[in-house]
C-alpha cells in the first residue's frame, strides 16, 4: 500500500486537533451509525478540559489506496521540542492557520523547523465561518512568513484549503458558499502534494525512535518512522546507543497506527511509522539496526529545560488528611517513570525529602503536577526558577520572543509592565484596533506577568511566547511579588468575623469555615510587607442584647487560587501545598517567631 506521512502543525486553540478528528471521519473509517461525538484525538482528561494538545500523537487512515500516517503536534512552546523532532518522521506538513489571527510565535517556531527538514507544506486557513475572518491578508501573512523563514521555492508554491474544521467543510477557495462536507479536498492534496516516504524496503534496516512512551509490562516504547529495510517480531537487532555503544536486543511486540487505536503487528517496512518494545532504556535519537551491518542515523536534537523547581513531600500539618500518596519514596518513583516517556524532564535527588525537576516551562512542569495530584499523590512545590548556564565565565539566561495583542487603551500599563521586568520592544504594530507588540524578554521575566497580565487587559488580552536563546544574564530584579501577604498565625477553621475585620487588609483567598494552620496564606497584603493575623478568632458571646448591635456579615467573595495562579504568585520563600482536592499557599516557614528571626537575620546579612 502506498503511504503519506505528515504532521499538523499550529498554534495553540488554531484547531488542530479537530481538523484530525474530521479527517478521519471523512476517510469513513466510522460506520455511520458510529456514535464519534465523544471521540477525539485529546484523548487525555486534561487535554479534554483544556482544550489544548499536550501529548503528540499518531493516527492512520486508508483513503483511495493510501495509507496517511497523521501525526498532531502539541501547540504550545513548552512542548516545541517534540514538534521539532517530529519533523523527521514525516515528508509534510499541513499547517493551520486561524482566519482571524494569522500566524502566531509557535506557529513561526514550528514552521522554521519544518523548513529545516525540507518538508513540503500545505496551508489550511481554519475557522472561515467567523464574522472577523480575514482570509486574504491572513494568506498574505503566511506568504510573507515563510519568505521571512527561508522556504525554498518548492515550499513557497503551497497549496491552500479554507476550512471550518468544527462544521466539517472545507474547499479550495476562500467564498463560504463553495464550502463542502468533508475534508476530501484536503485528503486528495496530501496524497497529490506531499512525496511518498524515501527509504528501501530491501535495504539494511535503520530504525530511529523520535518520541517516547511507556508500558508497566515492556517498559519504555520507541515510536518512529522506519527508514530502510523491514523489521519482525522477534527479530535480534542492534541498538547503536547515544555513547557510541552497541546492545544488542530481540524485537518483543511491534504495534502500528490505525485510526484512533495503537495496534500489535508482527512486521513493518521502510516508510511506517512504528512502536518497538524489546529495550527497557531505548532512548530518543539511537538507531536500530541490524546485527553486524550498524550504520548510524544522525542525532536527533533534545531541548534543554529551562526552568526547574523542587518537588517535596507534604510537611504541613495536613498531611495525609487528603491524597493517599505521602511518602518521598512514592514521589520519587512517579517522578522517574514520567522521565521515562518525557525527554525533556531531569530528576534529580535536592536533600532527603525533595527533588529537583527541571523541565521545557510553567505549563510542561504544571501538567505534570496536575496529573500527580489526580492520581492521589501529597507534595509541596516550590516557585519555578531559570536554570542558569555558566559559559567561558559568563552566566547565561534563557530569553524568549513575546508576542502580545492587547486593546489600544491598555497599551501603555502593559509596556510599562514589561519595561520592569527586561524586555526589549522588537516591533509594534495596530490592526483594527488591536496592538500586536513583539518582545524578547528573559525567561524570569515571564514568571508571575501572566496574573498581572490578564488583570491589566480585563481578559481581552493575548500572550504567546516562545524559546528563543540562552543570552548574558541581566541585573534587571524581576519575578518577584511586590505585595505582601496575609498569614494565619492559629490553627483552627477559619470564622465570619475574623475575615470580615480583616477585609481592608487586603483580599482574602479563603471562605469562613476553611481549615486554616499556622504559616498559611490566607490573603494579599494591600502593603508591601507580610503581615500574621488571626482568622479563627471569633466573636466574643455576652448574654446581652442590644437592638441593632448584631449585623449579618456580608464578605466578599475570596480569590480563586487554581494551580497555574499559586505556581505564578508565590515568591522564593513560599511554597504551594497540592493535595488532590486543595491547593494551598504557605510559607516555607510555618512558625511565626521563626519566620520572623530568619527575615530579621536575612536584612542584617
Amino acid at each position: 500500500m502506498k503511504k503519506r506521512n505528515i504532521a499538523i502543525i499550529a498554534h495553540v486553540d488554531h484547531g488542530k486537533t479537530t481538523l484530525v478528528d474530521e479527517i478521519l471521519k471523512t476517510s469513513g473509517m466510522f460506520r455511520e451509525n458510529e456514535d464519534v461525538s465523544q471521540v477525539s484525538m485529546d484523548s487525555n482528561a486534561l487535554e479534554r478540559e483544556r482544550g489544548i494538545t499536550i501529548l503528540a500523537k499518531t493516527t492512520a487512515l486508508d483513503y483511495n489506496d493510501y495509507r496517511i500516517n497523521i501525526l498532531d503536534t502539541p501547540g504550545h512552546a513548552d512542548f516545541g521540542g517534540e514538534v521539532e523532532r517530529i519533523m523527521n518522521m514525516v515528508d509534510g506538513v499541513v499547517l493551520v492557520v486561524d482566519a482571524y489571527e494569522g500566524p502566531m510565535p509557535q506557529t513561526r517556531f514550528v514552521l522554521k523547523k519544518a523548513f529545516e527538514a525540507k518538508v513540503k507544506p500545505i496551508v489550511v486557513i481554519n475557522k472561515v465561518d467567523k464574522p472577523s475572518a480575514r482570509c486574504s491578508k491572513v494568506l498574505d501573512e503566511v506568504l510573507d512568513l515563510f519568505i521571512e523563514l527561508g522556504a525554498s521555492d518548492e515550499q513557497l508554491d503551497f497549496k491552500v484549503v479554507y476550512a471550518s474544521a468544527l462544521n466539517g467543510t472545507c474547499s479550495l477557495n476562500d467564498d463560504l458558499s463553495t464550502q463542502t462536507a468533508g475534508f476530501h479536498e484536503l485528503l486528495d492534496l496530501i496524497i497529490s502534494e506531499i512525496p511518498s516516504p524515501n527509504g528501501e524496503s530491501n535495504s539494511v534496516l535503520q530504525f530511529q525512535p523520535a518520541l517516547l512512551d511507556y508500558n508497566e509490562f515492556v517498559g519504555r516504547i520507541g515510536i518512529g518512522r522506519l527508514h530502510n529495510g523491514k523489521i519482525k517480531v522477534g527479530q535480534m537487532v542492534s541498538c547503536c546507543r547515544l555513547d557510541g555503544s552497541i546492545k544488542q536486543f530481540r524485537i518483543q511486540k511491534l504495534f502500528g497506527y490505525y485510526g484512533y487505536n495503537r495496534v500489535e503487528i508482527e512486521e513493518a517496512e521502510a516508510g511506517d511509522i512504528i512502536a518497538v518494545a524489546g529495550l527497557s532504556d531505548i532512548s530518543v535519537g539511537e538507531t536500530l539496526c541490524e546485527v553486524g551491518k550498524e550504520t548510524v542515523l544522525p542525532k536527533l536534537h533534545i531541548d534543554e529545560p529551562t526552568l526547574q523547581m523542587t518537588f517535596g513531600t507534604n510537611t504541613s500539618p495536613f498531611v495525609g488528611k487528603d491524597g493517599k500518596i505521602v511518602t518521598a519514596r512514592k514521589i520519587e518513583e512517579r517522578l522517574n517513570k514520567e522521565t521515562q516517556r518525557d525527554v525533556s524532564l531531569k530528576v534529580e535527588p535536592y536533600t532527603n525529602e525533595s527533588f529537583l525537576v527541571s523541565g521545557r516551562g510553567e505549563l510542561h512542569l504544571g501538567i505534570l503536577i496536575e496529573n500527580m495530584r489526580r492520581e492521589g499523590f501529597e507534595l509541596e512545590v516550590s516557585k519555578p526558577q531559570v536554570i542558569i548556564k555558566e559559559e567561558n565565565g559568563i552566566k547565561m539566561e534563557p530569553y524568549e520572543e513575546l508576542q502580545i495583542d492587547v486593546p489600544e487603551e491598555v497599551v501603555g500599563s502593559v509596556i510599562e509592565q514589561l519595561g520592569l521586568r527586561g524586555a526589549n520592544m522588537e516591533n509594534m504594530t495596530n490592526v483594527e484596533n488591536q496592538v500586536r507588540l513583539i518582545y524578547t524578554i528573559p525567561s524570569r521575566g515571564l514568571i508571575g506577568f501572566s496574573t498581572i497580565f490578564m488583570t491589566l487587559t480585563k481578559g481581552y488580552g493575548i500572550m504567546n511566547h516562545t524559546f528563543k536563546e540562552y543570552r548574558p544574564m541581566t541585573n534587571v530584579s524581576v519575578g518577584e511579588r511586590k505585595l505582601g501577604v496575609l498569614v494565619s498565625i492559629e490553627n483552627g477553621a477559619a470564622t465570619s468575623y475574623s475575615i470580615g475585620n480583616l477585609e481592608d487588609r487586603g483580599i482574602m483567598f479563603i471562605e469562613p469555615a476553611t481549615e486554616v494552620y499556622e504559616g498559611m496564606i490566607i490573603g494579599e497584603c494591600n502593603r508591601e510587607n507580610d503581615l500574621a493575623v488571626n482568622v479563627v478568632k471569633g466573636k466574643n458571646l455576652t448574654n446581652v442584647r442590644a437592638a441593632g448591635s448584631d449585623h449579618t456579615i456580608v464578605l466578599k467573595r475570596p480569590r480563586p487560587i487554581t494551580l497555574e495562579y499559586a505556581l505564578d504568585y508565590i515568591n522564593s520563600d513560599e511554597l504551594v501545598e497540592v493535595t488532590p482536592n486543595y491547593i494551598r499557599l504557605r510559607k516555607k516557614i510555618l512558625n511565626t517567631d521563626e519566620r520572623k528571626k530568619f527575615d530579621s537575620r536575612k536584612k542584617v546579612a
